[in-house]
């Protein structure tokens, strides 16, 4: 049986729903999953809706029908499809083995389809996993070329999502306007309070009380896209910097899946500079 999501965004306005509904038994869907939100912000409507029992193309046709004038956004996913995703990476591989482990364990609805990096490094866990993997020394020089071949792996390969694991390269504005809103990041929740090099022992140094990370759409402004999940941790006086990088890893690697697991369920709408997360 079919099962598709719908997810729709328009100006709020009366009717929005009943129109959508109405589109869906038009195409013979049944609701099975609903949710919706009104932004008070920008008075925007965003819905999300899973349906069975009607193809993506019929669903299409009939909510553009029923929503004309609306100025809607209107997405037909199918929601038994695993999305084709890349993964750039560098050196930490927490995060990379975590959405492997996850992907192969079938807890993730993607596709890893390669891996790209900067050094070679994780070679060995591409292998064990059977992902194609290739690298490339990227310096000022040939930054551009690499981000060319990631532009074609994306083109040719019909990438849907980017996933940077801990890739230690900031992407040019350019790739970034090429991957808007199908590139995500992780980082720690430090930033932007302690950047730069050793930011666990800075915050050892300080006392810190909270640790954590932070998972966002990639774009021009560095570690500040629309956030998708973010986690924390309490710590204590008592750990060392090494007990304080594994807990943040554990939390980047946890935070990174679950940012890729709502995006590749189709839950994560764009509102401005802010995200609406359907769980």
């Amino acid at each position: 049986m079919d099962l598709n999501v719908v997810t729709l965004t328009c100006p709020d306005r009366p009717g929005i729903v009943h129109a959508i509904t109405g589109g869906i038994v038009a195409a013979g869907g049944n609701i099975t999953e609903l949710q919706q939100f009104s932004s008070p912000d920008s008075g925007l409507f965003f819905t999300r809706i899973q349906v069975s029992g009607a193809g993506e193309q019929e669903l299409r046709n009939a909510i553009s029908v029923t929503t004309t004038g609306f100025g809607a956004r209107l997405r037909v996913d199918d929601a038994t499809r695993p999305l084709r995703t890349l993964i750039l990476a560098s050196k930490a591989g927490h995060a990379v083995n975590d959405l492997l482990f996850r992907w192969q364990s079938g807890d993730l609805p993607v596709d890893i389809v390669r891996i790209m990096a900067n050094h070679q490094v994780l070679a060995p866990m591409a292998e064990f996993y059977e992902v194609p993997f290739t690298s490339r020394v990227v310096t000022k020089e040939t930054k551009g070329e690499f981000e060319d071949e990631i532009r074609r792996v994306v083109e040719e390969e019909s990438i849907e999502l980017v996933v940077l694991a801990r890739y230690m390269q900031i992407l040019s504005p350019e790739l970034c306007e090429f991957l808007a809103w199908r590139a995500i990041n992780i980082h720690h929740s430090f930033l932007p309070g302690f950047k730069g090099a050793n930011p666990y022992r800075q915050a050892h140094t300080r006392g810190v009380k909270l640790i954590g990370a932070t998972a966002h759409f990639v774009t021009s402004d560095l570690d500040e896209g629309p956030i998708i999940e973010q986690n924390v941790v309490r710590v204590d006086h008592t750990m060392e910097v090494p007990k304080l990088v594994r807990k943040g890893q554990a939390q980047e690697s946890q935070t990174l899946a679950e940012a890729v697991r709502l995006f590749a369920e189709h839950r994560v709408l764009a509102d401005g500079d802010r995200t609406v997360i359907f769980r």
